[in-house]
């Protein structure tokens, strides 16, 4: 039966840091370009509010519209029914038809005089709302080109950095598997609750990279050892002593600059 190699605490804390500069990498470009699909996507919203917008404004002004022709109707057909009362005055015997044929007179009369209150308020309406109508489709061809821009930007990016991004991720991988599966699984659990994604740090001037709380110096003398696994007490994160992690990280960033070319 095959002897499982035992992996020592240095071999392990090496393997971790690895996987930390090579996951940093990923992180440090997906926050680079990390913005730019929000700013894509929130641009192609205000475009589409604005489109709505700009269709509204059409169909109100579409019915103001509607609204003057309507009322320039009744003008025409009150002209008309008061040009007829006015026959028909020419034509009674006695002052009562003549009293109300006048009334009805009267009448159409404040229908043209409302009418064409109604026509100015309408095409005061309509100037308005085409001022805002200009507005929105200055408004929307700023943020289509906006858009526009930003998408050519995006698409460089993701363009430069697809084939880093693709040997990084493999690397992550490769440098997973080095690692025992419950120190592995410790590091994600760590990674995943930090903001910055940092779950291996070095001890920098005598304090952690991940809360800069001065560690006592027995544990940095521990550290330094590389014997055993240390967690900060304060940060939760992996501690490593600064010479290792300037090793691996030359070591990685040496690699990964030979794959890119």
């Amino acid at each position: 039966m095959a002897k499982t190699k035992k992996v020592s605490p240095e071999e392990t804390l090496r393997a971790l840091y690895n996987l930390q500069v090579i996951d940093s990498k990923i992180d440090k470009m997906r926050e680079v370009r990390g913005e730019l699909p929000l700013e894509v996507q929130g641009l192609e919203d205000e475009l589409a509010g604005l489109e709505n917008r700009v269709e509204k404004i059409k169909t109100e002004i579409e019915s103001f519209e509607s609204s003057i022709a309507d009322k320039k109707n009744t003008i025409a057909e009150s002209k008309e029914a008061i040009k007829k009362y006015a026959e028909q005055q020419n034509k009674v015997r006695n002052n009562r038809e003549f009293d109300s044929l006048n009334k009805e007179v009267e009448y159409q009369d404040l229908e043209m005089q409302l009418a064409e209150k109604r026509i100015k308020e309408y095409k005061f309406k309509i100037e308005s709302k085409k001022e805002l109508l200009s507005e929105a489709k200055e408004l929307f061809e700023d943020k289509k080109s906006a858009l526009e821009l930003k998408k050519k930007e995006l698409k460089e990016i993701v363009s430069e950095t697809e084939k880093e991004e693709e040997i990084l991720l493999q690397e992550s991988e490769k440098a997973g598997k080095s690692v025992e599966e419950r120190y592995l699984r410790t590091y994600r659990r760590i990674r995943g609750a930090a903001k910055n994604g940092l779950a291996v740090v070095p001890v920098e001037r005598g304090a952690s990279g991940g809360s800069f709380i001065k560690i006592p110096p027995q544990i940095q003398l521990d550290i330094a050892a590389r014997k055993r696994i240390i967690i900060d007490e304060h940060s939760g994160r992996i501690l490593v002593d600064a010479e290792l992690a300037t090793e691996q990280a030359e070591k990685i960033n040496k690699k990964i600059n030979k794959l890119l070319k």
